[in-house]
């Protein structure tokens, strides 16, 4: 896999993902000598390459002139997800399709605090080089399992005290929640919302007040907002 641009290649590197650092011939400036030396501190191997052979690896991607070579994603497992002793804050990702969704969600989860991700192994984004730079290297930070079934992964967060929120219209407000300190939020697919058992095994429904002509709130946008009336209320 590839991590392509300054921030995904950076934190690739410091989370000791990366295998070696490819940077542009004569691409001299303040990123490439940062990424650079931030490489050689960390026992990695530096290439310089042609514009031409970065423009085609990264696929027409922006790589800023700087990009890593990282091997797969590797996967945890809901068992190294979940701490028994408490204070969980938890994504599950209701068949997320869009990999730009993906990426956003990952970031803003990682800033949040958020201490594990789930998502289905069918029919869902996976991590891909399009994530990794959408998160800008926020991936390389939090850990994301793959669950073969959704509801049994909500069922094994209850039977550990964490309380299941799933996001939907038809909830009440969340500004009228009261969160516990072990919390974790269902956020639905781009068409299909939350599938109808999941949503009743959560042990809340909540929703995100509106007041628009526009009914719905992008996957990204709606986990942000909801993972930090959480952080303002159980963190500051």
């Amino acid at each position: 896999m590839l991590a392509i641009g300054k921030n995904a290649v950076s934190e690739s590197i410091k989370s000791k993902r990366a295998e070696k650092v490819l940077i542009q011939k004569n691409y001299f400036n303040k990123d490439s000598k940062e990424i650079s030396e931030l490489a050689k501190n960390n026992g990695i191997k530096v290439f310089f390459e042609e514009k031409a052979f970065l423009d085609k690896l990264s696929g027409g991607a922006n790589h800023q002139g700087i990009i890593a070579k990282t091997p797969d994603f590797s996967y945890s497992s809901l068992e190294e997800i979940i701490n028994p002793e408490g204070n969980n804050f938890i994504l599950i990702l209701d068949e997320l399709s869009d990999p730009h969704n993906f990426g956003n969600i990952i970031r803003s989860a990682e800033c949040a605090g958020v201490t594990g991700i789930i998502i289905p192994e069918r029919r869902s984004v996976d991590v891909t080089e399009t994530v990794i730079k959408v998160s800008v290297g926020a991936c390389f930070h939090i850990k994301i399992a793959k669950v073969k079934n959704l509801n049994d992964a909500v069922r094994a967060l209850k039977d550990n005290f964490i309380t299941v929120y799933s996001l939907d219209m038809d909830g009440k407000s969340i500004y009228e929640e009261r969160f516990d300190d072990s919390a974790a939020f269902v956020i639905g697919s781009e068409g299909f919302g939350i599938k109808k058992l999941t949503k009743q095994l959560s042990d809340k429904v909540l929703s995100i007040p509106q007041f628009g002509k526009i009914n719905s709130l992008n996957a990204g946008s709606a986990t942000a907002i909801a993972i930090y009336e959480y952080v303002r209320q159980v963190k500051l």
